[in-house]
């Protein structure tokens, strides 16, 4: 449309074609219209010299050469340059009887067309009623029955996902809410410490999130706002590290000012728990059940006071222990079983007491087997062993995670890991590092850390994942 691509519905599709059909037969009859009014004028010539024949015969013997005739006929009887030539080029045949009226009925024929290609032109209605009449004869020179037979028997039912390989995939969402699904395969391995790879994002843009996915999970999508959307993990486009992705506008229901917070894979929704932590450090828990009907427009997961965010998410078996860490470098251990469950529009209750100015960084589940993987904005951090931190009852102010000072900064994110897993870490500025869990040395709580991505110096870390083993 006007050189552009767009999607039209059945209605424009027609209108569109329509007008392109116009201005189709405007163009192809003012053509024949040249035409036509070409070819009287040299009729017209040609019937003016058969009043004349044995006159402008005599004067065409007399003149010296095929100029000099030409110029007479000109001269002497009006014409053109165009029909004095085809007079001096027309055989003697033409000056029998019977060829001087077909000439004669030619001319007629022709002005006559002239006039009908005139009201064509003149008339927008005559243009439509040729529309019509091609149609009609498409309609009769390549219109017949169908040929397929459309059958609604459930033995040609196919699913859209039996089509669909099962799959995993790494799932990445940007911080301006762009989504990609892409293979394992893009990220090379490296050592700590090294400088990464880009990840494609644009406009000052950056990658927020990476998780791994089958193509037939669902994914939950939290909003910050406390709400829960659906995508199964075929539906989220497939793009190489390079691309941007979608805008998951594009593909949610989302108000103004929301943005998904927390995403989490499921395949089987029964017998589970989502367990929520929120930045003022409130956590609550619900049945997976309750989260099992997807609606396009969102349902509500956990009602927030003012202020407040939705901001990690996991799903449990409802016997999980639970830490929550604050970006100051504290962090609390406590039992799921001291929440109780609760339905979908209910509050919480206190996780962790936060002190002024601080929030909740985030949430994992804390195995004995696991270590906890601190990262601090400034490209530090360790691994510490679950171990370490004593399990207490929640809403207490927890113990010391990590030490923030000017060389760390504050902490960017946490994650519990295994000694078989990798990491990846994500800067502002794009740049990603995939790196083995084993290549970062086990610390206790009350330290630094070490380097794990150098960064320029007005770069920060904004997010970490952490990959399965075969990534």
């Amino acid at each position: 449309v006007n050189n552009e691509p767009k999607t039209l519905n059945i209605k424009e599709l027609i209108r569109y074609f329509v007008e392109h059909r116009k201005e189709v037969i405007k163009r192809r009859t003012e053509h024949e219209l040249k035409q036509a009014k070409e070819k009287a004028h040299i009729l017209e010539g040609l019937i003016k010299a058969l009043d004349n024949i044995d006159e402008i015969i005599e004067k065409i013997k007399a003149s010296k050469d095929v100029k000099d005739a030409s110029d007479m006929l000109i001269r002497d009887y009006e014409l053109s340059e165009k029909q004095a030539k085809v007079i001096l080029e027309m055989k003697l045949q033409k000056l029998s009887g019977l060829e001087q009226k077909k000439i004669r009925e030619d001319y007629q024929k022709t002005l006559e067309l002239i006039k009908r290609l005139e009201q064509i032109l003149a008339d927008i209605q005559e243009i439509l009623n040729i529309i019509k009449e091609e149609t009609k004869k498409i309609i009769e020179r390549y219109g017949d029955e169908r040929k397929t037979e459309i059958n609604e028997s459930e033995e040609f039912d196919i699913d859209i996902e039996d089509l669909i390989d099962r799959e995993d995939m790494i799932i990445s969402i940007s911080n301006a809410g762009y989504i990609k699904r892409m293979m394992q395969d893009e990220y090379r391995e490296q050592k700590r410490g090294g400088k990464g790879v880009i990840i494609g994002t644009k406009d000052n843009d950056f990658i927020e999130e990476i998780f791994m996915a089958n193509t037939h999970d669902y994914i939950l999508l939290f909003t910050n706002k406390g709400r829960l959307f659906w995508l199964k993990g075929y539906q989220v486009p497939l793009v190489n590290r390079y691309g941007r992705g979608t805008a998951i506008v594009n593909l949610l229901n989302l108000e103004k000012d929301e943005r998904i917070s927390s995403y989490l894979p499921i395949n089987d929704f029964n017998n589970k728990f989502v367990v929520m932590a929120t930045k003022k450090g409130i956590i609550k828990k619900v049945k997976t059940e309750l989260f099992s009907r997807p609606r396009k427009t969102g349902i509500i997961a956990i009602d927030l006071s003012k202020g407040d965010e939705l901001i990690e998410t996991k799903i449990t078996k409802g016997d999980a222990i639970i830490l929550i860490a604050s970006k100051f470098g504290k962090a609390i251990k406590f039992s799921e079983k001291d929440v109780r469950a609760m339905g979908r529009n209910a509050y919480g209750v206190r996780a962790i007491k936060l002190a002024k100015n601080d929030e909740v960084i985030g949430m994992v589940i804390a195995n004995e087997d696991s270590a906890l993987l601190t990262v601090t904005e400034n490209g530090y951090g360790k691994r510490t062993n679950i171990s370490e931190y004593r399990l207490i009852k929640r809403g207490g102010s927890g113990v010391i995670n990590i030490i923030c000072n000017e060389r760390n900064g504050l902490v960017a994110g946490i994650k519990a890991i295994k000694e078989t897993d990798k990491i990846m870490i994500i800067s502002k500025s794009g740049l990603a590092i995939k790196s083995p869990v084993s290549g970062i040395s086990i610390i206790g709580r009350n330290t630094q850390g070490v380097r794990l991505m150098k960064l320029k110096e007005d770069d920060k870390v904004v997010a970490i994942a952490r990959l399965d083993e075969d990534v």
